[in-house]
């Protein structure tokens, strides 16, 4: 049975190979599709993104290690009524030794110039799912916390002691992609 996990709580995740998923239905009426992009940064011990390739969204698919893979994007929202509208698969087999968090973020692409928020959106969730059997391990739905924000901090797995740990972290913020990159990296990003 999944667990329904809420802010800041944090799991054992006792897997191997799972896929993240994120849905989110748009709300009627604001004149552009919601396009909301799940992406993952892989990060080591300082911090910080090892070099660009463990940046992993639309545009860069698989890590150097081949420990994630993005399945692509969903530039509408339209896909969660059957099912995640974008997912990252997750082999921890694989994550280099150098990573010692795997944080996934969900920004609205172009969502300051459209303005477009989280207050727009409605049913947003991430969910962690095992490969092996196909169950729903581990739910985390956003709810109403979040109106003016455009990113959202949604969850991380992390390890402790050796084995890997999901946290729903739940972070909002009034940003876009670069604001996580300039976080995160501190390389020149290639074009």
């Amino acid at each position: 049975m999944a667990i329904n996990l809420q802010k800041g709580q944090k799991i054992d995740i006792g897997l191997t190979k799972m896929t993240v998923g994120l849905g989110w239905v748009p709300n009627e009426g604001t004149g552009f599709d919601f396009d909301l992009d799940a992406s993952a940064f892989m990060i080591n011990s300082g911090r910080l993104i090892p070099s660009e390739p463990y940046f992993v969204f639309y545009g860069n698919t698989d890590s150097p290690d081949g420990a994630l893979h993005h399945t692509g994007d969903d530039p509408t929202g339209g896909n969660s009524a059957d099912g995640d509208d974008e997912t990252i698969e997750v082999d921890l087999e694989k994550v280099d030794s150098s990573i010692t968090e795997i944080l996934f973020v969900v920004t609205i692409h172009d969502g300051v110039s459209r303005k477009q928020n989280y207050g727009q959106v409605r049913d947003s969730y991430i969910r962690i799912v095992d490969n092996n059997t196909g169950a729903e391990v581990a739910k985390y739905e956003l709810g109403e916390d979040f109106s003016i924000e455009t990113a959202i901090e949604f969850g991380r797995l992390y390890k402790r002691e050796g084995k890997w740990k999901f946290e729903a972290s739940g972070i909002g913020y009034k940003e876009d992609l670069a604001f996580f990159l300039s976080k995160y990296y501190k390389g020149q990003i290639i074009k």
